[in-house]
């Protein structure tokens, strides 16, 4: 029933309802992600995407700061506006396989060396699914550097409350009239509801059997699909 998402992303598009696409991809730039998508039929702006890397080149550039960048070459045109000389700071995203010793050490020897350090972490999630595997997220690496350097990170991405009301604020609506559909229960559905939002969990993606006795997040619901959650969705609005 998946392959048929982007039909039911059309008919969600289609209602007087408005749609943001909140994720914590930050492997590749927005553009880029929005021309990915429009080859496999998903028609979307950019403006109705939300990852982290644009919010957090306005923090850096409101607060004067400069980082060192530890991302994916192929996100790096994103913060290109951004000074990075004689960095001030450190900025972890999903590094993939620049999540190396080396970098991961510049990054500890740099907030060492600052008077009051500033790590900022693009999301903190533990894992994800790519390829059928689950592989690590950004939040260990950031959770070592925390370790380390005996500091606490400032995330700027799910499950962070102030992340999904930027996209709440941003359609001009209220929390407790939004509802997040999402694969994970802590990152999607837990900051969903800590934000004030009903969350409904799919169970595809990084959903595991567990999440449905979890010991903290509870959702609003389950559905199997993307397809059924739409027509949740749909039927909900007719009433």
């Amino acid at each position: 029933m998946e392959q048929y998402g982007k039909i039911y992303i059309r008919q969600l598009k289609a209602s007087s309802l408005p749609v943001r696409f909140c994720t914590n991809e930050t492997t590749t730039t927005r553009k880029c992600l929005v021309e990915k998508l429009s080859k496999v039929g998903f028609e979307l702006k950019e403006t109705e995407i939300f990852p982290p890397i644009p919010a957090i080149c306005k923090i850096l550039q409101q607060r004067n700061l400069r980082p060192y960048l530890i991302v994916t070459d192929d996100s790096r045109p994103d913060f290109a506006g951004i000074d990075q000389t004689n960095p001030n700071c450190v900025v972890i995203g999903d590094a993939e396989s620049n999540f190396s010793y080396e970098n991961l050490n510049k990054a500890f020897q740099l907030l060492m060396c600052l008077e009051k350090p500033v790590l900022f972490s693009l999301g903190k999630g533990k894992y994800y699914k790519h390829g059928g595997k689950l592989v690590l997220d950004a939040g260990p690496f950031m959770k070592a550097l925390e370790f380390a350097c005996d500091i606490q990170a400032e995330v700027v991405g799910k499950p962070e409350p102030a992340f999904f009301n930027t996209a709440v604020q941003d359609m001009g609506i209220s929390a407790d009239t939004c509802v997040m559909v999402g694969d994970d229960i802590v990152g999607d559905i837990g900051g969903a509801q800590n934000s004030g939002m009903r969350g409904v969990q799919v169970r595809t993606g990084k959903y595991r059997p567990e999440d449905e006795n979890h010991p903290t997040v509870k959702p609003d619901g389950f559905v199997d699909n993307l397809a059924q959650a739409v027509d949740l969705i749909l039927a909900g609005q007719s009433k």
